[in-house]
């Protein structure tokens, strides 16, 4: 009898520490499981929470606000988006069905009202003693829209990119992806975003190519060439060199741009005019006695090889590098990479355009490269500031002196070389094309990166287009001339 009692006392045990066990784990996981987009209660539950609003940077352009419904009794919120497809790829949506994109979705715990901080926490309390709506907090961006609206007309009609910056702070003054598509169509007529036609295919619309497209980087890449070369102290924007319009890596040729403002064969060039007129074959030979791995540390230096910071959702951002497969990879075998495809800008390598316009910004700023952010600062209900971004520094990727040098080659570029489309009259602009070959006849990714002031900067920008027949001298610098003007003008 007493050995069936213990058998039964043991079993009993065993029962409460598996009930107790599953009941912790359930508990430890309930707030993974609460935050999973598809959980029907969550997403019933934030539709009562009245949704904290979106501004623009002058802080009365409302980019994201609530349309309040009665259903059942109960007061839902609904989102709206006023400026329609104006800044879709950066604030994203919230949704009852596709749940959220964007910042919607990175930013939710702020704009919800369920953020851990103390004074969010205490009037959370409150409002629930009293049964009053949750409100979440409000959200005041970087983004300026008279200049994002430029950028997204003067990428209308193309499939590509633009990014600006601020390169003092690396407040994200404008990012502009296209073909856009409208956020208040995500909720019941999505087919109509499916659907949408662009200038290539896919459409891809609701991919943010600022942040998640890879492009060619091409002749733009050779401003990181450059700097590697710059710090390496073996060369200088002085330095001579001999183009025959071709050099020679692994007993193959590799030739000029056969169609760039100048011929085909420069002769005896500097090292400045070489970055200027953006000739290959100089750099080409210049990355065959670099080495590959000297010019892909450079680039680590600019960002490449980690995800760009962001508020944006991680998804919502890829990785520059170069790609094998559609994975990123860095060989250790330095035989594994052509340098001197890969000193202007070929080989395998793919760019976003804010990591190249962190390039840009950098340069711009001396040398040292700002971490981009888009949140200027979040607002309690009642006006507060709960927090406010501060500049912060991301890395310095060249010294002072390198940084003077490479602005000063790319004002002759501007000025002189392949970018004078990007010229803005009574301002010194410096910048670098960038025209990559894709391997498919007539469709080339085309770059313009710049900033300006040059001797004072104040707006860094990169522009990416896809499946271009011309260059990123005609194609992509003057976008890029258009928004550095609405920058300038906004700032005068």
């Amino acid at each position: 009898m007493n050995s069936q009692i213990r058998k039964l006392f043991l079993v009993l045990c065993l029962l409460f520490v598996a009930v107790i066990a599953t009941t912790t784990y359930w508990l430890w996981r309930s707030p993974d499981l609460e935050a999973r987009q598809g959980n029907p209660t969550l997403v019933v539950r934030q539709l009562t929470i009245k949704r904290g609003l979106i501004y623009a940077a002058d802080g009365r352009t409302v980019l994201a606000r609530n349309r309040p419904r009665k259903i059942q009794g109960r007061t839902w919120y609904l989102r709206v988006y006023p400026q329609d497809d104006l800044t879709a790829h950066v604030v994203g949506y919230s949704t009852v069905g596709r749940s959220r994109a964007g910042l919607e979705k990175s930013m939710n715990d702020f704009l919800t009202g369920s953020n851990s901080n103390l004074s969010t926490v205490v009037d959370r309390t409150l409002d629930k003693i009293r049964g009053l709506t949750q409100v979440g907090n409000d959200l005041v961006l970087t983004i300026q829209p008279e200049v994002q609206q430029v950028a997204l007309d003067q990428l209308e009609g193309k499939c590509g990119a633009a990014v600006a910056l601020d390169p003092r702070s690396g407040e994200v003054l404008a990012m502009a992806s296209s073909p856009p598509y409208n956020p208040n169509l995500v909720e019941n007529r999505f087919e109509e975003i499916l659907a949408a036609q662009g200038a290539c295919t896919p459409a891809a619309p609701l991919l943010n190519r600022a942040t998640q497209g890879l492009f060619i980087p091409g002749s733009t890449f050779k401003v990181i060439t450059a700097s590697a070369a710059l710090e390496s102290g073996r060369f200088t924007p002085e330095s001579r060199f001999d183009d025959p319009g071709y050099c020679t890596v692994y007993g193959k040729r590799v030739s000029n741009f056969a169609d760039q403002s100048g011929p085909e064969a420069f002769g005896n060039v500097s090292f400045a005019e070489a970055l200027q007129n953006s000739i290959n074959s100089v750099f080409c030979n210049v990355g065959k006695e670099l080495g590959p791995q000297a010019i892909l540390e450079q680039a680590k230096r600019y960002g490449f090889y980690a995800l760009p910071p962001l508020e944006t959702p991680e998804s919502e951002r890829r990785p520059s590098g170069l790609y094998q497969r559609g994975r990123l990879v860095l060989p250790d075998d330095p035989n594994a990479v052509d340098p001197g495809r890969l000193a202007f800008g070929q080989e395998r390598l793919l760019a976003t355009p804010l990591q190249m316009a962190m390039v840009a910004a950098g340069i711009a700023n001396g040398g040292v490269v700002m971490r981009p952010y888009v949140v200027d600062r979040i607002l309690a209900p009642d006006g507060d500031i709960l927090t406010k971004t501060s500049p912060d520094e991301y890395s310095e990727a060249v010294s002072p002196q390198t940084a003077a040098e490479l602005a000063a080659m790319m004002e002759l570029a501007v000025q002189s070389g392949t970018g004078t489309a990007a010229q803005i009259p009574g301002v010194r602009v410096a910048g670098k094309t960038g025209t990559a070959e894709t391997g498919r006849p007539g469709q080339n990714d085309t770059w313009f990166i710049a900033f300006a002031p040059a001797d004072a900067p104040r707006v860094a920008v990169a522009v990416a287009l896809s499946d271009q027949a011309g260059t990123g001298g005609g194609t992509a610098a003057p976008i890029a001339r258009s928004i550095m003007q609405a920058v300038l003008a906004q700032s005068a």
